[in-house]
């Protein structure tokens, strides 16, 4: 059966549940590696790696969702809870600008203090300080927590921020797309479904959007196989995700604890990842989370991307988690493996080779 499944990924043939589960548990790492490259290759024939220069303000640590995995939110009262006021958002966006930046990745909490209104004032803003930036921000449990504080459904929520200035919509807050691990994970938070309804209605309005996947909690592969399956007919039922991006739980600072995925595993999911979601274009490496090396090991797993340079990142970072990569070593890193460095947009349009 397994050579059967394999002789089927190399003549470009689509995988279902039942093959994917035995290929990711009866298969050898080096082995989805290879299959996982092919799929690359053919998607990506040339030899180009890109990455897009960007900064992922934080505006506010205030949320309610309080998820188990989390060491980055506060309740707000606590004394290190935080709001970024308006000029130091602007601040950060203009050293954005300065360093040849094009891309803002704005993600919070779940403030119950901010809804829709302060959102577009932002946006509007930025907008006009900043046109060359594209506003690629909000998960979809932000765009739901809005849409609720305001009294607003979610096609009105995503209709008023786009008219306001948001380019693009991450998809942040996916963790795992099946309701029995999010209901332990994070039991406040949007289900899969709410997920998904959000990214259909950002695909409906013409946004791009992205996907992610956050794994090594408490999940099972056949969990993390349906997570793979559900984004695959998302997007064949009209998405818009230009990338997927798996990333390992980190577990320090957080209520849930337990150990970290080991390098050998991430490259195993970020492989079946490559080989399932065919019609998703791009799959990016997390040198966030599993730093410099092993993302450059990636791109010969499935990766054609290393996603943004990052000059500011703190979710991850609160969990103990502290890697750093600029455009000068993104690209010495891209070159040394083997491939040719570009910079792109967060529509994938590239802005230079290297």
């Amino acid at each position: 059966m397994i050579d059967g499944i394999r002789e089927k990924i190399r003549s470009g043939g689509a995988i279902d549940r039942e093959e994917a589960l035995a290929l990711f548990m009866q298969s050898e790492l080096t082995v989805l590696g290879m299959l996982a490259d092919g799929v690359r290759r053919r998607l990506h024939p040339g030899k180009t790696v890109t990455f897009v220069v960007d900064r992922n303000v934080n505006y506010t640590n205030v949320c309610v969702s309080r998820c188990r995995f989390c060491a980055f939110y506060r309740d707000a009262g606590s004394p290190d809870a935080y709001l970024l006021s308006r000029d130091e958002i602007v601040r950060k966006i203009g050293e954005l600008r300065d360093q040849g930046g094009t891309q803002l990745l704005m993600q919070g909490g779940l403030h119950p203090g901010l809804d829709i209104c302060f959102f577009e004032d932002l946006f509007r803003d930025i907008r006009d300080r900043f046109p060359e930036i594209t506003i690629h921000s909000l998960s979809p449990a932000e765009i739901a927590h809005i849409a609720a504080v305001s009294g607003l459904t979610t096609a009105e929520t995503i209709s008023r921020l786009k008219r306001a200035g948001l380019d693009s919509l991450p998809g942040g807050g996916a963790e795992i797309l099946v309701d029995r691990v999010r209901r332990e994970i994070s039991p406040a938070k949007i289900g899969w479904e709410g997920w998904a309804a959000v990214m259909r209605e950002a695909a409906e309005q013409g946004l791009p959007t992205t996907a992610t996947m956050m794994f090594g909690s408490l999940e099972g592969q056949e969990e993390i196989v349906e997570h793979l399956f559900r984004l695959r007919e998302l997007q064949a039922c009209g998405g818009t995700f230009t990338a997927f991006i798996p990333w390992t739980y980190q577990p320090g600072n957080t209520d849930l604890g337990g150990a970290p995925a080991t390098g050998a595993e991430y490259l195993k999911v970020l492989a079946l990842s490559r080989i399932i979601l065919d019609n998703i274009p791009n799959v990016q490496a997390s040198w966030v989370t599993q730093g410099a090396e092993l993302a450059q090991v990636a791109l010969f797993f499935g990766a054609n991307d290393l996603g943004g340079t990052m000059l500011e990142e703190n979710v991850v970072a609160a969990a103990g988690c502290s890697f750093r990569m600029d455009s000068e070593r993104m690209v010495e890193l891209v070159a040394s493996a083997g491939f040719v460095p570009a910079q792109r947009t967060t529509r994938y349009e590239i802005v230079k080779f290297y």
